[in-house]
């Protein structure tokens, strides 16, 4: 596969819409990148051109960045999808806008160009009956810095053709990405579920006065945090002793949290205006200053986190094996 040969289409430009516009523009490909709304125009290249001289500046990328931008083209006119040959959709959670979103593009693209959307939320299977050609839909969830980041989710829905999915899984592997391919569809998808049972778990254990918010961040920054750029829960298991796990379910699992409702820790947070790190106000209290540090620090963390974990792939060990036999003596 040839990246400069496939031109791909990203159609919002928020945060998420713009380093994953950046993280094609890195892997060679020509991106036609759609405003739906016009104040992401004034917006967009500026935070395009900040993503491109960060990873310049970090030994990601060999070029500044007008060598990538020179692949970029930022507009609002549709048309301009007619030579795409993949189309990202990464706007709002709101299935009415994503329809329209996708009728603006199917009336623009080849039949046998695939899009899909950057959806969190929305199941892949509902998504797909609201497009003309639902074999050729799929579900790209992303990870903000899109960029920077390894994870990368390709969901299937009901309809969706299993070899095209193979297709996007292997293209993939060109954004840099160690991807995760999700066959049939479920809420939340693969990565959601295992986080989210992990949020509502922290919650309730602060909602119950078994810890502080800060002693349940600590306990995931110290103890999860400490091995999941390596390895994941299965291989953690097998590492540490299977049979320990199993013992510890029987008593355990019955304990664990498993509401329905949304925790009153997190709603109250919600209805008082509250949105985290963007506007100073989550679980934490922020003045305006440390909000802005918490951005610039992360900014720094993914940087420096992606080049360890580039050291160690998800078959650093098979690689090591074929060393050892390579190595005459």
């Amino acid at each position: 596969m040839n990246p400069q040969e496939i031109s791909v289409g990203v159609v919002g430009l928020g945060l998420m819409g713009c380093s994953i516009t950046t993280c094609l523009l890195i892997a060679g490909h020509p991106v036609v990148a759609i405003a739906p709304v016009s104040v992401d125009l004034v917006h967009a290249e500026g935070r395009i051109r900040k993503h491109l001289t960060h990873s310049f500046e970090n030994g990601v990328i060999g070029n500044d960045p007008e060598f990538y931008l020179d692949q970029l083209t930022i507009t609002e006119d549709y048309a301009e999808l007619s030579l795409c040959k993949l189309v990202i959709e990464c706007t709002l959670e709101n299935i009415a806008i994503k329809e329209s979103v996708f009728k603006k593009v199917e009336a623009e693209i080849a039949s046998n160009a695939l899009l899909a959307s950057n959806t969190s939320a929305i199941p892949i299977s509902t998504l797909q009956k609201l497009t003309i050609h639902p074999d050729r839909f799929f579900g790209l969830h992303w990870a903000e810095p899109a960029h920077t980041t390894r994870f990368l989710e390709i969901i299937c829905g009901d309809d969706s053709d299993k070899s095209k999915a193979e297709y996007l899984y292997e293209l993939s592997h060109l954004w840099s990405k160690e991807p995760i391919l999700v066959r049939k569809d479920i809420p939340g998808f693969i990565t959601n579920r295992l986080m989210y049972a992990m949020y509502r778990e922290a919650i309730s254990l602060v909602e119950n006065g078994y810890a502080t918010v800060e002693d349940v961040d600590r306990s995931c920054r110290n103890n999860a945090g400490y091995f999941m750029t390596l390895m994941g829960v299965f291989r953690w298991m097998d590492l540490t002793g299977v049979a320990a796990y199993h013992t510890v379910m029987k008593d355990l699992l019955p304990t664990l949290d498993t509401s329905t409702h949304v925790p009153k820790l997190i709603d109250d947070i919600v209805k008082s205006g509250g949105n985290g790190i963007s506007n100073a106000n989550g679980f934490y209290d922020y003045t305006e200053g440390e909000a802005q540090l918490w951005k610039e620090t992360f900014t720094e963390f993914s940087y420096e986190i992606r080049e360890l974990a580039l050291k160690y792939p998800h078959d650093v060990v098979k690689q090591r094996l074929r060393e050892r036999v390579d190595v005459p003596g």
